[in-house]
């Protein structure tokens, strides 16, 4: 693996700020770890942030940490799946975008709730577009959906959006039945061609694993390692030698604050579809090589190898071909491997030397040095 300092240095090809100040956006999932950045960019950029999700599932969250509700124009704690709640929240807010982000995200929590995983991933996502059928306003909804739906041959190369979707384990297979759950409702409630009609502009976002400060969720390596580190323990590794598209956080939002702004300005069928963002296939890395560089920005080598053979069944390989956004969208990552663990270190490193501290600018801090490059 050969990873170089610095960030890849391509802008994307527009102004956001210009493209959400004064705008209304509501996000579900806005308490979880991208809801809350998310949350956070759109503020900064001038926009209107409503927000409907559930409390935070951890204790720290970064909703918590870096004082979320404090940026919101108005918040609504609730589940996806009761749709009236969700209706009532979406019709009073009024949005221009709709980012949807609420989900169970975890890939072995779905091996204990399953019949929960599908309800929440796929049903949720159907009670958001239905919510919006009868919608009077223009509206463009980015559905997040994970790099997890497709069906995954531990191929050498990367999955591209017009690849076969499938999920061995509940998680994947829910998020694969969303994907095609949402484009069942866009060819027959929000078609392209009366769109002068609706006005709602729909696409699905599958994105790579992300990492960054404020995500403390289990059965995570980046917060089962920052748990162990913080507590002067050895970070325990399952899969040493699985590969995962990792990236920041801030570079999938940024892709789907770049789709969402180029679908409310377009009329463009080809933007209302599915979408990857991750990383260049340089930066690939497997967990080892991760857990070397991480422990070496916290300032120890600390991990071990425990395997066991009762664990449920996890991918060895994954990857993700981003040559459409790159080349439709005029997308792609800013910051390599090492500045994203650089910086997800070193946001974990100063909540916990003052952890009574709002991470809030912080947050805002990667914000602007994303932005500026």
């Amino acid at each position: 693996m050969v990873i170089a300092n610095g960030s890849y240095g391509i802008k994307i090809n527009m102004d956001l700020a210009s493209a959400y100040k004064n705008k209304n956006v509501f996000i579900t999932g806005h308490t979880g770890f991208k809801g809350s950045w998310l949350s956070l960019w759109l503020y900064k950029m001038g926009a209107n942030v409503f927000g409907y999700s559930l409390r935070p599932d951890n204790i720290p969250n970064n909703y918590t940490a870096s004082c979320v509700g404090d940026v919101l124009a108005g918040e609504t704690i609730a589940d996806i799946r009761n749709k009236k709640s969700l209706k009532e929240a979406i019709k009073k807010a009024d949005p221009d975008y709709v980012f949807h982000l609420a989900a169970q995200p975890l890939v072995r929590e779905s091996y204990n709730c399953p019949v929960e995983t599908f309800e929440i991933n796929v049903i949720g996502s159907l009670n958001v577009l239905d919510s919006l059928q009868q919608y009077e306003n223009q509206c463009s909804v980015v559905i997040v959906t994970s790099d997890k739906c497709y069906d995954n041959k531990e191929q050498l190369w990367g999955y591209r959006e017009s690849d076969p979707l499938g999920g061995h384990d509940p998680y994947s297979a829910s998020k694969a039945a969303a994907e095609i759950a949402v484009s069942s409702y866009r060819k027959s409630f929000f078609p392209s061609e009366f769109l002068d009609e609706h006005g709602v502009k729909i696409a699905t976002a599958r994105a790579g694993n992300v990492i960054g400060g404020g995500d403390w969720a289990k059965d995570r390596i980046i917060p089962d390692a920052v748990r162990a580190l913080s507590n002067g323990k050895n970070v325990i590794v399952r899969n040493p030698n699985s590969i995962r598209p990792w990236q920041h956080v801030l570079e999938p939002l940024s892709g789907y604050l770049t789709l969402a702004a180029k679908m409310y300005e377009s009329k463009d069928p080809d933007l209302f579809s599915p979408w990857n963002f991750g990383p260049c296939c340089s930066d690939e890395c497997t967990v080892s090589d991760l857990m070397d560089l991480f422990c070496g920005e916290w300032g120890c080598v600390a991990w071990e190898h425990l395997s066991s053979s009762n664990t449920p069944h996890e991918a060895s390989v994954l990857r993700l071909c981003i040559d459409k956004a790159v080349y439709k969208l005029n997308w792609s990552p800013r910051w390599n491997l090492f500045e994203a663990i650089k910086r997800t270190a070193s946001w974990y490193k100063e909540y916990y030397n003052n952890n009574t501290k709002s991470m809030q600018n912080t947050c805002f801090a990667d914000i602007d040095a994303y932005m500026e490059v």
